[in-house]
């Protein structure tokens, strides 16, 4: 059991009275817009579990994490408030689908209700802003535009293809139910593996109505209609200011020298990466 009415304050939404598909989109917004996706642990050498009492946790204290964390507690949510959840093995891709289908490294969610099943995924990386029918088509959701196929990898399975703009090109999950738990040993290899985009890049991401803001190493860039500003941090104060104010993150249980190990290892590869580029 979690703890429905602390994690409903978190994200300012009162409990539904029935899970109906109004509510839905009101949840999956709120969180969206209050949990950020984020990866700050693994730079810290925190590990964590996926389990759902702590993903629960971890919202519930001020943090987000990325799809195992985030799709993981909103799924345990949903369920406690009656809605029908199905979780899937996904994987990112690009342009074409790749022929060995969802690799693992993201948890997609389905509602069946009414009648009609729905995509339902806050750990997209400042992806959807409500929930998509399964049905193919495009779809406007603010400043972006996704698009629903049928997989053509994962025969029943579905692919959700990004805006041009987004942080990745697609998403294909498959149509068989999976455990959250068969997603542990993926996750420590994104934790934990040199390979691991996770572990070369901090970011956090955060979406709402008109965009998104997308933090990655000491870039912070704000995504919307009229185009995209970006600007570098160059102080410790502003980095965790913005973390705090932008991300909404709570890190009062970082001390002082994590807090400055951090920032350092973070600085030091923005500098290298510059420092890359103007080779």
């Amino acid at each position: 059991m979690i703890d429905v009415d602390g994690y409903l304050a978190v994200l300012g939404v009162a409990r539904p009275a029935a899970p109906t598909a109004e509510a839905l989109c009101a949840l999956h917004r709120a969180q969206v817009e209050r949990v950020a996706y984020e990866n700050l642990d693994i730079h810290l050498g925190r590990p964590t579990s996926i389990g759902t009492a702590e993903s629960v946790a971890r919202i519930m204290r001020g943090r987000g994490g990325y799809c195992y964390h985030l799709n993981g507690a909103f799924s345990a949510l949903l369920t406690a408030l009656g809605y029908d959840v199905t979780l899937h093995r996904a994987g990112v891709q690009g342009d074409v689908e790749d022929p060995a289908g969802p690799a693992g490294d993201h948890l997609a969610l389905t509602v069946r209700l009414d009648g009609e099943r729905w995509l339902v995924d806050t750990g997209l990386a400042g992806g959807m802003y409500e929930p998509l029918p399964l049905r193919e088509g495009r779809y406007t959701q603010g400043p972006f535009t996704y698009a629903m196929a049928p997989s053509v990898a994962a025969p029943g399975g579905w692919r959700f293809t990004h805006d041009p703009r987004g942080a990745f090109t697609a998403m294909v999950f498959a149509p068989d139910p999976v455990e959250l738990s068969s997603f542990a040993d993926k996750h420590a290899w994104l934790s934990t593996s040199p390979e691991s985009g996770f572990v070369r890049t901090l970011t956090a991401q955060l979406r709402d109505a008109t965009g998104v803001d997308v933090l990655r190493g000491c870039v912070l860039r704000r995504i919307e209609a009229g185009g995209t500003d970006e600007r570098t941090i160059d102080s410790a104060d502003d980095w965790y200011d913005v973390l705090a104010g932008v991300f909404r993150l709570d890190l009062t249980d970082v001390a002082a020298p994590a807090r400055a190990m951090l920032w350092h290892r973070v600085h030091t590869a923005h500098q290298e990466w510059e420092a890359a580029g103007q080779q």
